[in-house]
């Protein structure tokens, strides 16, 4: 090496340049996701050449460096580590295209040197993670902050805020960018990563050992086994000034201690968890601070801004393309903003930034810019831009097949097969599906091609991947449309990697998934909506299992509730299972024995109070429902006989006894000479108005139009109300608002009408004083009424 190029590496070599000249070893701290220090790192390794570059990564992730750093591979990307036993415990090292340790790695790839990962290994790494997690006695709340980097100390902020603080600044984030990232003085930034790493390293250390945690061991281990790479690097034969280390600068003064190394007994000792190693395409969401993601930053789309500027050798600039960039945000939204105002927040951001010792704009200089300028003084105008600029919406990619596990390998082929891909991505997208065959197509795939689309998002729904989620039809029954929401995130990365652990392909992990819901169902809902979840996954095996299930829990049940919940779930798979292609005849002889026992228990429920006369009300309904549907499975004509019994009786509870009456004359099976006869009875003179309002209140919650046809009900009604005292009128108030909060305006409308007409009265005019607003004295009478809990009318 040149003299020129020892005296480039000297002037590069780290925040330890003297210790470099002593071992020879070029120690390079760096912040994780740092544009500035990428940049230098590059300076140093062209001035050194090393043969090697070692990088703070798990040790068994170096194999996987040749994939990371392959041409197809665009970050953000990041190594996944995840256990291989339950319970799945993981740990994620993400890479930006600005990270120093992503930049070393291609540096070793374009020059032919040597890298390696030199961290603790990801089983030992996740070993200590659990051990934490199990510790008898837990860290205290300020160590486990400290562990994602917000230590908090006596005054409530973090150390990263008090050090900042004490340098002037007004948060850490800002502190960073203007001391380090805006630096490209070699020197001066070789200096200032020196006064950082020793300040902070002696104020943590100093709050380790106040607080008595064990963050401080945890460092001690993984520098000692750092150290240990670094001495076996050399042992294989590379020259110590031939060796650079990438590793955080909080670790970079350690690991010149020669000492320091691991010994064998020592790593004999480390715990180990079972894990595999992934990789997995990132998004810039997941690496901001938004996320919770302790090592990011809180705008990784501004910092790759700024790294293709420094790139570009034009950081001067970067104040300039921001705030241009924010304005045309708001211009494609609607908000014209001219070229001056943007040229004003550009000298606005400058002389912020220069009450800082002169330094160029930080991003939060351009915040309050945009801010000022273009958002007129209001946050709310530049918010949605400022987000985009700051976080954006960028999400990684990998090569095709790239160190992937069986499962991420499935999807891939499936997302192919299905035409999928495009929507594998941070922007939410809709999709409609439409289930039924499709005669113009030329293949039997093509004319299923939506069905099995469906089956594929229903699966990954079950497994809570995270990428699909089903819009509300807002229908009761099933539909051959279906519209789904499909976003692909980091996070549903890492659910799939965990799902590995259930079954190498979807499929498999969705039947095992599903075989236990169905093995752990307790209530019959429970066991019918596995058997649902089945048929819209596609798997036969996994609906017996749930008949099966369902048929013994279902044997000795007597609740009517539950058996309708149940009913109404098989009802609904043996509608759809023709347009899904699932054979539901071995549904159809349970359904039968469901129905039955709704029936035979429903008058035995039905004394109940009204409190649980609501879910009973909605049993009702879908029983009703299920009649319907299949009259020619189920005894119908019981049906009839037991609402019958029901609306005949009057020690049960009157709302459903007039909700059965409801049912029963929406079908026909009851006269009109016989409901005038109920009517009348119901609301006779001397029936209490918890018992006549509330049966009136079940009767009109069906089939509104046929009683509002029919003007005998509402003269027995105006009877029995103007037969009631104060008191009593009261207690029925309660009921008949209930009754009448449901209707719509045009059937409000409708019994005014009734009751102008009734009254002798202009039936235009009762109905705009019934539908009116309420006058004053008439609101403060409501307002005495309102320790009944009435809803709203």
């Amino acid at each position: 090496m040149s003299a020129g190029n020892d005296e480039a590496a000297r002037q590069l070599g780290g925040p330890n340049d003297r210790e470099t000249r002593k071992s020879g070893i070029h120690i390079f701290g760096v912040r994780h996701l740092s544009p500035g220090g990428a940049w230098h790192l590059l300076q140093l390794l062209d001035a050194v050449r090393p043969t090697a570059v070692l990088i703070e990564g798990p040790s068994d992730a170096t194999s996987q460096i040749p994939h990371l750093s392959n041409e197809a591979t665009r970050p953000p990307v990041a190594i996944l580590a995840y256990t291989e036993e339950l319970p799945v415990r993981t740990a994620v090292w993400p890479l930006a295209v600005y990270s120093p340790e992503y930049q070393a790695m291609l540096w070793a790839r374009r020059n032919g040197a040597e890298s390696r990962f030199i961290d603790l290994p990801s089983s030992v790494m996740l070993a200590l993670q659990e051990r934490e997690i199990d510790e008898t006695v837990e860290p205290s709340p300020k160590s486990r902050a400290f562990a994602e980097g917000s230590e908090t100390g006596n005054s409530g902020l973090s150390l990263y805020e008090t050090f900042a603080r004490l340098h002037g600044e007004p948060d850490y984030e800002t502190y960073w960018e203007r001391h380090f990232e805006h630096n490209l003085n070699s020197d001066a930034y070789r200096r200032a990563i020196l006064a950082f790493s020793s300040g902070m390293r002696g104020l943590m250390e100093e709050t380790e050992r106040r607080e008595r945690t064990g963050e401080h061991a945890v460092n001690a281990v993984r520098e000692a086994y750092m150290a240990r790479c670094i001495q076996e690097t050399v042992q294989d034969g590379h020259r110590p000034d031939k060796i650079v280390v990438v590793c955080g600068a909080y670790h970079a003064a350690a690991l010149t201690d020669p000492d320091l190394a691991m010994k064998d007994e020592e790593l004999k000792m480390l715990p180990v968890r079972g894990a595999k190693l992934t990789l997995m395409p990132y998004s810039y969401y997941r690496l901001s601070s938004l996320s919770g993601y302790g090592a990011g930053n809180e705008a990784p789309h501004y910092f790759g801004m700024m790294w293709e500027a420094i790139t570009s050798g034009s950081l001067s600039q970067l104040p300039h393309r921001y705030l241009s960039a924010a304005a045309l945000h708001l211009r494609e939204a609607g908000t014209h903003r001219s070229t001056a105002e943007v040229i004003e927040a550009v000298r606005l951001a400058e002389a912020l930034a220069s009450l800082h010792s002169g330094s160029a704009p930080a991003l939060r200089d351009l915040r309050d810019a945009a801010r000022t300028l273009l958002g007129h003084g209001e946050l709310a105008p530049v918010a949605e831009a400022l987000v985009q600029l700051d976080i954006g919406t960028e999400i990684g990619e990998l090569a095709e097949g790239v160190s992937q596990t069986p499962i991420q390998d499935d999807l891939a082929r499936e997302l192919k097969a299905l035409k999928l891909e495009k929507y594998r991505s941070a922007v939410a997208g809709e999709l409609t599906l439409d289930l039924r065959e499709n005669r113009r197509a030329s293949t039997e795939a093509a004319a299923r091609l939506d069905l099995r689309r469906s089956r594929l998002l229903h699966r990954l729904e079950l497994l809570d991947i995270g990428f699909a989620k089903l819009r509300p039809s807002g229908q009761d029954s099933a539909t051959w449309k279906e519209e789904w929401i499909l976003q692909w995130t980091p996070e549903s990365e890492i659910r799939l990697v965990e799902a590995t652990l259930l079954g190498e392909t979807v499929e498999l992990a969705c039947a095992y998934a599903l075989q236990r819901k169905v093995e752990a169902s307790a209530a019959l809902d429970e066991a019918s909506k596995r058997i649902a979840e089945a048929c819209l996954c596609g798997l036969t095996a996994q609906m017996l299992a749930g008949l099966q299930t369902l048929q013994r829990l279902s044997s000795d049940s007597r609740d009517v509730v539950a058996i309708a919940a149940a009913a109404s779930d098989l009802s609904v798979v043996m509608s759809y299972g023709t347009l899904r292609r699932v054979d539901t005849e071995p549904l159809g002889p349970l359904l039968e024995q469901l129905f039955l026992r709704g029936c035979l228990f429903l008058e035995e429920a039905a004394g109940c109070n009204d409190e649980a006369a609501a879910g009973l009300a909605a049993a009702i309904s879908e029983l009703n429902a299920v009649a319907q549907r299949h009259s020619e499975g189920v005894d119908e004509a019981l049906w009839v006989r037991s609402l019958g019994g029901l609306a005949m009786r009057d020690d049960r509870n009157p709302k459903l006894s007039g909700l059965a009456c409801a049912i029963l004359l929406e079908r026909g099976e009851l006269s009109a000479e016989e409901a005038g006869a109920e009517v009348s009875r119901r609301l006779s003179p001397g029936i209490s108005p918890e018992l006549g309002a509330g049966w009136f209140e079940g009767l009109a919650m069906r089939n509104r139009y046929a009683l509002l046809s029919r003007l005998s009900l509402w003269e027995e009604l105006d009877r029995y109300i103007a037969g009631l005292d104060e008191e009593q009128f009261r207690r029925a108030l309660v009921f008949l608002r209930r009754a009448f909060s449901s209707f719509s305006p045009r059937e409000k409308t409708m019994a005014a009408e009734l009751l102008g007409e009734l009254w002798g009265v202009d039936v235009e005019q009762a109905a705009e004083v019934v539908t009116g607003e309420l006058r004053e004295d008439e609101n403060a009478m409501i307002e005495e009424l309102n320790e009944f809990d009435f809803e709203d009318f």
